[in-house]
């Protein structure tokens, strides 16, 4: 038997899996992959919008500018 590693990404694509574990097609093996496997890069990609990645940004220069100010 060829075992396989895979990320699900969705919750229909899980729902399929499933179905195809209740009609014996093939066998899940539930393993959480550990959090130090992967880069860090990999672990937080995705997790802010592109809005939210421009506006925090934006918040950093205006932060920067003022601290150069100061000195």
């Amino acid at each position: 038997m060829t075992q396989l590693t895979i990320e699900i990404k969705d919750r229909k694509t899980l729902k399929l899996i499933e179905d195809l574990a209740d009609l014996k097609l093939i066998r899940v093996l539930k393993k959480k992959a550990k959090e130090g496997e992967r880069k860090l890069s990999d672990r937080l990609a995705g997790t802010l919008t592109l809005s939210q990645a421009k506006e925090l940004d934006r918040e950093l220069k205006k932060m920067r500018k003022e601290w150069e100010r100061g000195t």
